[in-house]
């Protein structure tokens, strides 16, 4: 389980628009036929939950439609954050849910709407993914003026021993130097990554830049020559 799946997950509803759509048939089908047609925020939460390994995490009471119960999961557990300007910036990041209010209190039994955090903008700003925002899936920036309070489900307690190891490692760029780029040359040796030779093992060079880049294009994930979280399963063959 990681946060970095739910918000993929997330993510690949973008666009979503209407009702009965895919996650209130899912939801319904699980629930009753009576939320075939609601409103389906809380419900597309607990679709990507269970849809990225992550129900253990972000549903501890079971699946969830009802904004207020959910944040009243996160408050029982200890992990509520109200939603100030300062907690936002010291506390929310991706994968965290976050709860709106649009009447502008921090109440928990005054909130509408839930989504997920796919970024901290660090100004107070949040960049979420939500579902049924104008009966539709989308990315929203939010911010303390309408956010009730957000809590971060325990993503790392359940994970794999592989996702604890790619937690851990650093993001290499080039420029970089030292044994974790030793790692990387030599990991990059073995998926018969061309243009090595003769080059250095202990500096992460252009060279290694250009390789890193063949990888990721061969992988499908971002194009940047650097080594972070989706490049470095890549060079584990654990990806």
């Amino acid at each position: 389980m990681t946060a970095e799946k739910m918000v993929a997950r997330a993510s690949n509803d973008l666009g979503l628009s209407g009702r009965p759509n895919i996650i209130t048939r899912w939801y319904s089908e699980r629930n009753g036929s009576e939320f075939l047609r609601e409103p389906w925020c809380n419900m597309a939460i607990t679709y990507w939950a269970r849809h990225s390994d992550n129900a253990a995490a972000v549903l501890p009471n079971g699946d969830r439609a009802y904004t207020v119960w959910h944040a009243q999961d996160g408050e029982r557990l200890g992990r509520w954050h109200e939603g100030t300007a300062a907690n936002i910036k010291q506390y929310a990041r991706p994968g965290s849910l976050v709860f709106f209010d649009w009447g502008g209190t921090n109440s928990i039994g005054r909130i509408d709407h839930i989504g997920v955090v796919e970024k901290n903008l660090g100004d107070g700003r949040l960049q979420t993914i939500e579902g049924n925002t104008d009966d539709a899936c989308k990315r929203r920036v939010r911010d303390s003026s309408v956010i009730a309070g957000f809590w971060n489900p325990d993503y790392e307690k359940n994970e794999s021993w592989t996702e604890a190891i790619m937690r851990e490692l650093p993001i290499l760029k080039q420029g970089d130097q030292g044994p974790n780029v030793r790692t990387m040359h030599h990991l990059m040796l073995a998926r018969d990554v061309q243009g090595l030779s003769g080059i250095s093992d202990t500096t992460f060079t252009p060279a290694h830049s250009m390789g890193i880049r063949d990888l990721q294009t061969a992988a499908g994930i971002e194009v940047d020559g650097v080594v972070g979280p989706q490049t470095w399963p890549v060079l584990l063959a654990v990806h």
